[in-house]
């Protein structure tokens, strides 16, 4: 079983990184700096930032989709790498990122509708990933972190 975790590209973020706020229109970007490590998991580098690390903290829509399942959500991106582009992974590389978090996996068929959903260490994901993949009705996975439910990234055969 061969699965390619993606990054996201900093091309899709242009939209809200051109923005310049309006007054009386709500904030959908913010800097701030990292004071933990781990805690601000970048979704372009695939990478925590480091404690005094600026990171954009932003609204991101991560399943774009013509169906119910479309959603939306918070996401940080390391200040440093928003005109780089993303980090590209060897097949079945699973960035040390997801290996410390609790995890949600969602699994969508070619419809883009949720067919099933799993929850689980990070260490376990090659694991979780295979059992997702089993159903071959499944297309493709999102990462979840399980308690603050942020998309981490996405998971295509």
């Amino acid at each position: 079983m061969s699965f390619q975790i993606k990054a996201l590209e900093p091309t899709r973020l242009a939209s809200f990184l051109s923005k310049s706020a309006t007054p009386g229109e709500p904030a959908t970007v913010r800097c701030l700096e990292a004071n933990t490590n781990p805690g601000f998991p970048c979704r372009v580098s695939l990478r925590d930032a480091e404690r005094g690390e600026s990171v954009l903290a932003l609204q991101y829509v991560h399943h774009d989709v013509d169906s119910p399942y479309r959603a939306s959500g918070p996401i940080f991106v390391r200040a440093s790498v928003v005109r780089q582009a993303g980090r590209k992974l060897a097949r079945n590389e699973i960035p040390d990122f997801l290996r410390h978090r609790q995890l949600s996996l969602r699994a969508y068929d070619n419809g883009a509708m949720m067919i099933h959903a799993q929850v689980g260490p990070g260490n376990d994901l090659e694991q979780l990933i295979a059992t997702a993949f089993a159903d071959s009705a499944v297309a493709y996975l999102h990462i979840h972190n399980a308690a603050p439910g942020c998309f981490m990234c996405e998971v295509a055969r």
